[in-house]
């Protein structure tokens, strides 16, 4: 992956994500993301429209929109290789940190059962 790309993921940016519902038409969502081993971390919960799709349809698309020059951006097209838990909210308690400058999500509804796709 190139370096601006990496940068781009690793950065505080605006990242959508585009799933596939079964009709076959595209759905958008935006998403917090990381880089993490030559992967792009997503993080969603079990059971929303994403997280379906993906099960249904691991072609994904994910676009990163730098918050400084909006002009500056990338798109990935590639396949969802894993669904990960993290029931413990550890991905998304780092995700909060680095949107929100918080250390944990406090809002989330202890029900839902967290996810990362790689």
């Amino acid at each position: 992956m190139e370096q601006k790309t990496i940068d781009l993921l690793k950065g505080k940016n605006l990242v959508f994500i585009a799933t596939l519902m079964k009709d076959g038409f595209p759905q958008l969502s935006p998403v917090w993301t990381d880089y993490e081993d030559g992967f792009v971390m997503v993080n969603t919960a079990e059971g929303r429209i994403k997280h379906k799709n993906v099960l249904n349809d691991t072609r994904v698309a994910v676009s990163v929109v730098a918050n400084e020059n909006h002009l500056d951006m990338i798109t990935i097209r590639s396949k969802v290789v894993e669904i990960l838990p993290n029931y413990d909210y550890v991905h998304i308690n780092k995700l909060t940190k680095k949107y929100m400058g918080i250390e944990n999500i406090h809002f989330v509804e202890k029900v839902k059962k967290e996810l990362f796709s790689k």
